[in-house]
């Protein structure tokens, strides 16, 4: 991306879009180093990685040698080494850390949905001790699983401490069944990050491609 298209974005007060790591995984897998010159090269300044413990000595060399920065991250928390994930994102210059997924059969019982929410309610506190926020990234089951009348998605987001971000991914929160503009109008300053894709909006991966190509 061409520098005086990153200054307008900033004029705007718009954040720079990121390609998160997860969606080529198979050559950062392969060599992590060569994924991100080219993603560099491409013009890209910015990434999502995954599984920050895992990969925290590729990417505290990748980052810098290519000229990016990690603004948010993927990582499990809900039962994860918290402490460990934290202490890499906080090295790393990462923010905020997502936990991707949390599964369908948890999205169906109320007790269930608040017991995540104060799973992450927890975990936002101990990452506030390393300088990091967390957040929740949503697949298709949070909005189509109804709790009265509302999306277990919506029902959470009630129950979630204001440190705690979220990152709506429009294509599976319309796969789930909503109107994603909609629902991002409703959730307000509470989304920090948006995941955009196309495809045919199956409730599953594939046929999912570039913005723009479906």
């Amino acid at each position: 991306m061409a520098d005086g298209r990153h200054r307008e974005l900033e004029e705007l007060g718009m954040s720079l879009p990121s390609v998160q790591l997860y969606s080529v995984r198979d050559a950062f897998a392969a060599d992590p180093a060569d994924t991100l010159r080219r993603l560099a090269a491409i013009g890209f300044t910015q990434v999502e990685p995954y599984g920050v413990v895992e990969n925290v000595e590729a990417l505290r060399a990748g980052l810098p040698a290519n000229g990016l920065t990690a603004p948010t991250a993927h990582a499990r928390l809900l039962g994860a080494d918290q402490p460990a994930v934290f202490a890499a994102a906080a090295e790393l210059g990462i923010g905020l850390v997502i936990d991707p997924w949390v599964p369908a059969e948890q999205w169906q019982d109320p007790a269930d949905i608040a017991a995540t929410a104060e799973g992450l309610n927890a975990a936002a506190k101990l990452a506030a001790e390393h300088g990091v926020r967390v957040g929740y990234h949503n697949h298709w089951w949070e909005l189509q699983s109804r709790i009265d009348g509302r999306s277990a998605f919506e029902v959470f987001a009630d129950q979630l401490d204001p440190a705690v971000a979220l990152e709506v991914d429009t294509y599976w929160a319309t796969a789930g069944g909503e109107d994603a503009p909609a629902l991002l109008r409703r959730l307000g300053d509470r989304v920090r990050a948006i995941h955009v894709k196309d495809g045919g909006l199956a409730t599953d991966a594939t046929g999912q491609v570039p913005a723009g190509q479906g």
